[in-house]
Protein backbone atom coordinates (compact mmCIF):
# COMPACT_ATOMS: atom_id res chain seq x y z
CA UNK A 1 0.00 0.00 0.00
CA UNK A 2 2.52 2.36 0.64
CA UNK A 3 4.72 2.08 -3.18
CA UNK A 4 1.64 3.65 -4.51
CA UNK A 5 1.33 6.09 -2.17
CA UNK A 6 4.65 7.11 -2.42
CA UNK A 7 4.75 7.02 -6.26
CA UNK A 8 1.60 9.16 -6.25
CA UNK A 9 3.09 12.11 -3.83
CA UNK A 10 6.49 11.52 -6.33
CA UNK A 11 4.40 12.12 -9.31
CA UNK A 12 2.19 14.56 -8.01
CA UNK A 13 5.75 16.41 -7.19
CA UNK A 14 7.07 15.91 -10.53
CA UNK A 15 3.84 17.50 -11.47
CA UNK A 16 3.05 20.61 -9.81
CA UNK A 17 6.77 22.52 -9.09
CA UNK A 18 7.38 24.78 -6.00
CA UNK A 19 7.03 27.63 -8.75
CA UNK A 20 3.44 26.49 -9.93
CA UNK A 21 2.32 25.88 -6.17
CA UNK A 22 3.42 29.32 -5.46
CA UNK A 23 1.70 31.00 -8.33
CA UNK A 24 -1.75 28.78 -7.83
CA UNK A 25 -1.56 30.44 -4.25
CA UNK A 26 -1.34 33.72 -5.43
CA UNK A 27 -4.57 33.53 -7.47
CA UNK A 28 -6.41 32.17 -4.86
CA UNK A 29 -5.11 35.24 -2.59
CA UNK A 30 -5.72 37.55 -5.86
CA UNK A 31 -9.58 35.92 -5.43
CA UNK A 32 -10.11 36.34 -1.96
CA UNK A 33 -9.01 39.87 -2.05
CA UNK A 34 -11.24 40.45 -4.84
CA UNK A 35 -14.33 39.47 -3.26
CA UNK A 36 -13.14 41.72 -0.01
CA UNK A 37 -12.56 44.63 -1.86
CA UNK A 38 -15.54 44.76 -3.81
CA UNK A 39 -17.62 43.65 -1.16
CA UNK A 40 -15.95 45.92 1.40
CA UNK A 41 -16.33 48.88 -0.23
CA UNK A 42 -19.74 48.27 -1.96
CA UNK A 43 -21.96 46.39 0.52
CA UNK A 44 -22.50 49.22 2.78
CA UNK A 45 -22.52 52.54 1.56
CA UNK A 46 -22.78 55.69 3.95
CA UNK A 47 -22.46 59.18 3.60
CA UNK A 48 -19.04 60.83 5.14
CA UNK A 49 -18.70 64.52 5.24
CA UNK A 50 -20.64 65.03 2.13
CA UNK A 51 -20.33 68.77 0.85
CA UNK A 52 -24.16 70.01 1.71
CA UNK A 53 -23.41 73.76 1.41
CA UNK A 54 -26.79 75.76 3.40
CA UNK A 55 -28.40 78.79 1.71
CA UNK A 56 -30.06 80.57 4.44
CA UNK A 57 -31.00 84.14 6.33
CA UNK A 58 -27.73 85.04 8.54
CA UNK A 59 -30.05 84.62 11.64
CA UNK A 60 -30.80 80.59 10.47
CA UNK A 61 -27.95 79.90 8.76
CA UNK A 62 -26.14 78.80 11.65
CA UNK A 63 -28.67 76.69 13.13
CA UNK A 64 -29.03 74.59 9.69
CA UNK A 65 -25.34 73.96 9.82
CA UNK A 66 -25.37 73.17 12.93
CA UNK A 67 -27.89 70.43 12.36
CA UNK A 68 -26.52 69.23 9.30
CA UNK A 69 -22.96 68.98 11.32
CA UNK A 70 -24.60 66.85 13.77
CA UNK A 71 -26.43 63.99 11.91
CA UNK A 72 -24.26 60.58 12.48
CA UNK A 73 -21.01 59.59 11.84
CA UNK A 74 -19.72 62.26 10.10
CA UNK A 75 -22.05 62.28 7.46
CA UNK A 76 -21.92 65.59 6.46
CA UNK A 77 -19.55 68.57 5.87
CA UNK A 78 -21.45 72.04 6.00
CA UNK A 79 -21.30 74.83 4.90
CA UNK A 80 -22.70 78.14 3.67
CA UNK A 81 -23.22 79.67 0.24
CA UNK A 82 -24.73 83.36 0.40
CA UNK A 83 -27.27 82.65 -2.42
CA UNK A 84 -28.53 80.34 -4.92
CA UNK A 85 -25.91 81.43 -8.09
CA UNK A 86 -22.97 80.92 -5.96
CA UNK A 87 -24.04 77.58 -4.52
CA UNK A 88 -25.23 76.13 -7.93
CA UNK A 89 -21.58 77.32 -9.07
CA UNK A 90 -19.78 75.60 -6.68
CA UNK A 91 -21.76 72.24 -7.46
CA UNK A 92 -21.20 72.59 -11.00
CA UNK A 93 -17.08 73.19 -9.86
CA UNK A 94 -17.57 70.11 -7.94
CA UNK A 95 -16.90 71.58 -4.49
CA UNK A 96 -19.73 70.66 -3.31
CA UNK A 97 -22.31 67.88 -3.81
CA UNK A 98 -25.76 69.82 -3.12
CA UNK A 99 -27.34 72.90 -1.87
CA UNK A 100 -29.94 73.49 0.74
CA UNK A 101 -31.91 76.55 -0.10
CA UNK A 102 -33.80 77.75 2.46
CA UNK A 103 -36.94 79.63 1.63
CA UNK A 104 -37.89 82.70 4.95
CA UNK A 105 -41.22 83.18 3.35
CA UNK A 106 -42.90 80.06 2.96
CA UNK A 107 -42.32 76.19 4.21
CA UNK A 108 -40.83 74.87 0.98
CA UNK A 109 -37.56 74.35 0.72
CA UNK A 110 -34.80 73.28 -2.16
CA UNK A 111 -32.24 70.54 -2.31
CA UNK A 112 -30.13 71.41 -5.51
CA UNK A 113 -28.19 68.40 -6.31
CA UNK A 114 -25.75 66.82 -9.43
CA UNK A 115 -27.36 63.38 -10.73
CA UNK A 116 -24.09 63.79 -12.91
CA UNK A 117 -21.94 63.76 -9.64
CA UNK A 118 -22.83 60.25 -8.92
CA UNK A 119 -26.70 59.62 -8.20
CA UNK A 120 -25.93 57.85 -5.43
CA UNK A 121 -24.59 61.07 -3.58
CA UNK A 122 -28.10 63.29 -4.49
CA UNK A 123 -30.05 60.47 -3.25
CA UNK A 124 -28.20 60.59 0.50
CA UNK A 125 -28.16 64.24 0.50
CA UNK A 126 -31.78 64.44 0.01
CA UNK A 127 -32.62 61.61 2.65
CA UNK A 128 -30.36 63.38 5.09
CA UNK A 129 -32.10 66.90 4.37
CA UNK A 130 -35.37 65.54 4.19
CA UNK A 131 -35.21 64.09 7.56
CA UNK A 132 -33.99 67.28 8.98
CA UNK A 133 -37.02 69.51 7.20
CA UNK A 134 -39.66 66.93 8.56
CA UNK A 135 -38.33 67.89 11.87
CA UNK A 136 -39.40 71.21 11.00
CA UNK A 137 -42.78 70.63 9.60
CA UNK A 138 -41.41 71.60 6.52
CA UNK A 139 -41.61 70.12 2.72
CA UNK A 140 -38.33 69.50 0.09
CA UNK A 141 -38.36 70.17 -3.45
CA UNK A 142 -34.93 68.51 -5.14
CA UNK A 143 -33.89 70.18 -8.44
CA UNK A 144 -31.22 68.60 -10.64
CA UNK A 145 -29.05 71.28 -11.83
CA UNK A 146 -26.36 68.73 -13.75
CA UNK A 147 -28.55 65.73 -14.83
CA UNK A 148 -27.56 62.85 -16.94
CA UNK A 149 -27.54 62.05 -19.94
CA UNK A 150 -29.98 60.49 -21.56
CA UNK A 151 -28.19 57.36 -22.22
CA UNK A 152 -26.02 57.35 -19.15
CA UNK A 153 -28.07 55.47 -16.90
CA UNK A 154 -26.73 55.66 -13.11
CA UNK A 155 -23.62 57.58 -14.06
CA UNK A 156 -21.93 54.77 -14.74
CA UNK A 157 -21.18 55.00 -18.49
CA UNK A 158 -17.56 57.47 -18.05
CA UNK A 159 -16.57 54.23 -15.00
CA UNK A 160 -17.14 51.99 -17.49
CA UNK A 161 -15.39 53.38 -20.05
CA UNK A 162 -11.87 53.77 -18.24
CA UNK A 163 -12.23 50.43 -16.51
CA UNK A 164 -12.68 49.57 -19.73
CA UNK A 165 -9.11 51.08 -20.87
CA UNK A 166 -7.49 50.07 -17.99
CA UNK A 167 -8.04 46.48 -19.01
CA UNK A 168 -6.97 46.64 -22.65
CA UNK A 169 -3.88 48.60 -20.77
CA UNK A 170 -2.60 45.59 -18.65
CA UNK A 171 -3.95 43.13 -20.90
CA UNK A 172 -1.41 44.21 -24.41
CA UNK A 173 1.45 44.55 -21.81
CA UNK A 174 0.99 41.73 -20.27
CA UNK A 175 0.24 40.02 -23.78
CA UNK A 176 3.78 41.28 -24.97
CA UNK A 177 5.65 40.45 -22.06
CA UNK A 178 4.47 36.42 -22.19
CA UNK A 179 5.07 36.70 -26.02
CA UNK A 180 8.55 38.22 -26.20
CA UNK A 181 9.70 37.60 -22.62
CA UNK A 182 9.08 39.71 -19.04
CA UNK A 183 11.86 41.65 -19.66
CA UNK A 184 12.90 42.99 -23.39
CA UNK A 185 16.22 41.85 -24.07
CA UNK A 186 17.89 45.45 -24.31
CA UNK A 187 16.85 49.40 -24.42
CA UNK A 188 15.89 49.42 -27.57
CA UNK A 189 13.81 46.58 -27.30
CA UNK A 190 12.54 48.67 -24.27
CA UNK A 191 11.73 51.39 -26.51
CA UNK A 192 10.18 49.22 -29.59
CA UNK A 193 7.78 48.03 -26.48
CA UNK A 194 6.67 51.39 -25.37
CA UNK A 195 6.22 52.41 -28.73
CA UNK A 196 3.79 49.63 -29.77
CA UNK A 197 2.31 50.58 -26.62
CA UNK A 198 2.26 54.10 -27.08
CA UNK A 199 0.47 52.71 -30.67
CA UNK A 200 -2.35 51.13 -28.89
CA UNK A 201 -3.14 53.46 -25.99
CA UNK A 202 -4.06 55.80 -29.41
CA UNK A 203 -5.78 53.50 -30.48
CA UNK A 204 -8.12 52.30 -28.07
CA UNK A 205 -8.34 55.68 -27.05
CA UNK A 206 -10.18 56.68 -30.61
CA UNK A 207 -12.39 53.29 -30.42
CA UNK A 208 -13.54 53.83 -26.62
CA UNK A 209 -14.22 57.45 -27.04
CA UNK A 210 -16.05 56.83 -30.63
CA UNK A 211 -18.17 54.27 -28.87
CA UNK A 212 -18.90 55.87 -25.72
CA UNK A 213 -19.98 58.96 -28.06
CA UNK A 214 -21.34 59.05 -31.94
CA UNK A 215 -22.11 55.22 -31.31
CA UNK A 216 -23.77 54.75 -28.18
CA UNK A 217 -24.41 58.50 -27.27
CA UNK A 218 -23.94 57.68 -23.82
CA UNK A 219 -21.76 60.95 -22.59
CA UNK A 220 -21.97 64.18 -23.51
CA UNK A 221 -19.27 66.48 -25.12
CA UNK A 222 -16.64 66.55 -27.48
CA UNK A 223 -15.10 63.08 -28.11
CA UNK A 224 -11.62 64.35 -28.63
CA UNK A 225 -11.08 65.09 -25.21
CA UNK A 226 -11.83 61.71 -24.23
CA UNK A 227 -9.22 60.45 -26.71
CA UNK A 228 -6.41 61.91 -25.02
CA UNK A 229 -7.87 60.62 -21.86
CA UNK A 230 -7.72 57.33 -23.10
CA UNK A 231 -4.73 57.07 -24.46
CA UNK A 232 -3.58 58.18 -21.13
CA UNK A 233 -5.12 56.13 -19.08
CA UNK A 234 -4.07 53.14 -21.47
CA UNK A 235 -0.77 53.94 -21.58
CA UNK A 236 -0.13 54.57 -17.66
CA UNK A 237 -1.72 51.04 -17.18
CA UNK A 238 0.10 49.63 -19.55
CA UNK A 239 3.38 50.87 -18.67
CA UNK A 240 3.16 49.76 -14.50
CA UNK A 241 2.28 46.67 -15.97
CA UNK A 242 5.24 46.44 -18.10
CA UNK A 243 7.37 47.79 -15.59
CA UNK A 244 5.98 44.93 -12.74
CA UNK A 245 6.76 42.21 -15.44
CA UNK A 246 10.63 43.58 -15.62
CA UNK A 247 11.10 44.07 -12.04
CA UNK A 248 8.92 40.48 -11.19
CA UNK A 249 8.65 38.65 -13.94
CA UNK A 250 5.14 36.91 -14.68
CA UNK A 251 4.29 37.67 -10.57
CA UNK A 252 3.97 41.14 -12.65
CA UNK A 253 0.87 40.48 -14.15
CA UNK A 254 -0.59 39.56 -10.71
CA UNK A 255 0.73 42.58 -8.97
CA UNK A 256 -1.27 44.62 -12.03
CA UNK A 257 -4.48 42.54 -11.60
CA UNK A 258 -4.35 43.55 -7.62
CA UNK A 259 -3.55 46.91 -8.53
CA UNK A 260 -6.10 47.71 -11.09
CA UNK A 261 -8.97 45.54 -10.75
CA UNK A 262 -9.15 44.30 -7.18
CA UNK A 263 -8.13 47.90 -5.68
CA UNK A 264 -8.96 50.38 -8.32
CA UNK A 265 -12.33 49.27 -9.50
CA UNK A 266 -14.19 49.39 -6.43
CA UNK A 267 -12.39 52.81 -4.90
CA UNK A 268 -12.50 54.63 -8.54
CA UNK A 269 -16.25 56.03 -7.41
CA UNK A 270 -18.14 54.87 -10.34
CA UNK A 271 -20.77 52.55 -8.15
CA UNK A 272 -20.84 55.20 -5.21
CA UNK A 273 -18.91 58.46 -5.06
CA UNK A 274 -16.13 58.57 -2.77
CA UNK A 275 -17.93 60.42 0.21
CA UNK A 276 -20.24 57.26 0.29
CA UNK A 277 -17.29 54.67 0.07
CA UNK A 278 -15.52 53.08 3.62
CA UNK A 279 -12.43 55.00 4.34
CA UNK A 280 -9.59 52.63 3.04
CA UNK A 281 -10.93 52.81 -0.69
CA UNK A 282 -12.19 56.65 -0.04
CA UNK A 283 -8.47 57.29 0.44
CA UNK A 284 -6.75 55.32 -2.31
CA UNK A 285 -9.39 56.05 -5.45
CA UNK A 286 -8.23 59.27 -6.43
CA UNK A 287 -4.80 57.88 -6.73
CA UNK A 288 -5.18 54.74 -8.82
CA UNK A 289 -6.02 55.60 -12.55
CA UNK A 290 -9.27 53.72 -12.35
CA UNK A 291 -10.36 56.75 -10.42
CA UNK A 292 -8.52 59.57 -11.39
CA UNK A 293 -9.89 59.07 -15.05
CA UNK A 294 -13.35 58.24 -14.15
CA UNK A 295 -13.27 61.86 -12.57
CA UNK A 296 -11.53 63.31 -15.48
CA UNK A 297 -14.20 61.48 -17.99
CA UNK A 298 -16.59 62.76 -15.41
CA UNK A 299 -15.43 66.23 -15.65
CA UNK A 300 -14.94 66.34 -19.45
CA UNK A 301 -19.23 64.96 -19.91
CA UNK A 302 -20.60 67.26 -17.50
CA UNK A 303 -18.46 70.00 -15.61
CA UNK A 304 -16.75 71.73 -18.20
CA UNK A 305 -13.71 70.17 -17.50
CA UNK A 306 -13.46 71.35 -14.13
CA UNK A 307 -10.94 69.96 -11.57
CA UNK A 308 -9.04 67.88 -13.92
CA UNK A 309 -5.38 68.93 -12.91
CA UNK A 310 -4.65 66.64 -10.45
CA UNK A 311 -6.32 63.30 -11.82
CA UNK A 312 -4.15 64.25 -15.00
CA UNK A 313 -1.16 64.85 -13.03
CA UNK A 314 -1.75 61.73 -11.23
CA UNK A 315 -2.31 59.77 -14.78
CA UNK A 316 1.09 61.40 -16.20
CA UNK A 317 2.74 60.17 -12.53
CA UNK A 318 1.99 56.64 -13.54
CA UNK A 319 2.75 56.81 -16.79
CA UNK A 320 6.52 58.44 -16.09
CA UNK A 321 7.40 55.95 -13.43
CA UNK A 322 6.19 52.78 -15.43
CA UNK A 323 8.10 54.22 -18.60
CA UNK A 324 11.65 54.72 -16.21
CA UNK A 325 11.40 51.46 -14.24
CA UNK A 326 10.90 49.35 -17.54
CA UNK A 327 13.97 51.51 -19.07
CA UNK A 328 16.13 51.11 -15.94
CA UNK A 329 15.43 47.53 -15.27
CA UNK A 330 17.16 46.55 -18.83
CA UNK A 331 19.86 48.94 -18.49
CA UNK A 332 21.76 46.76 -16.36
CA UNK A 333 21.19 42.82 -15.46
CA UNK A 334 21.65 41.41 -12.31
CA UNK A 335 24.99 40.92 -11.39
CA UNK A 336 26.12 44.49 -13.23
CA UNK A 337 26.28 42.95 -16.77
CA UNK A 338 24.79 45.69 -19.37
CA UNK A 339 21.79 44.32 -21.05
CA UNK A 340 22.82 44.83 -24.35
CA UNK A 341 26.19 42.31 -23.82
CA UNK A 342 23.63 39.84 -22.68
CA UNK A 343 21.35 39.97 -25.26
Amino acid sequence: MTEPASGFLAELKDAVTPRAALLVIGVLLLQLGFITSYVGALHDPGPHELSIAVVAPPQAAPQLVAGLEAVPDDAVRASTAPDRATAEARIKDQKIYAAWLVDPSGTRDTLLVADARGPAAARAATEIVTALEQRQGRTLAVEDVVPLADGDAEGLSSFYLVVGWCVGGYLVASILGISAGSRPANTHRALIRLGTLAVYSVTAGIGGAVIIGPVLDALPGSAWPLVGLGSLVVFAVGAITMAMECLFGIVGIGLAVLVFVVLGNPSAGGVFPPPLLPPFWRAIGAWIPNGAGTDVARSLAYFDSTGITVPLLVLAAWAAVGVAVTLASVVRRPGGEPAEATA
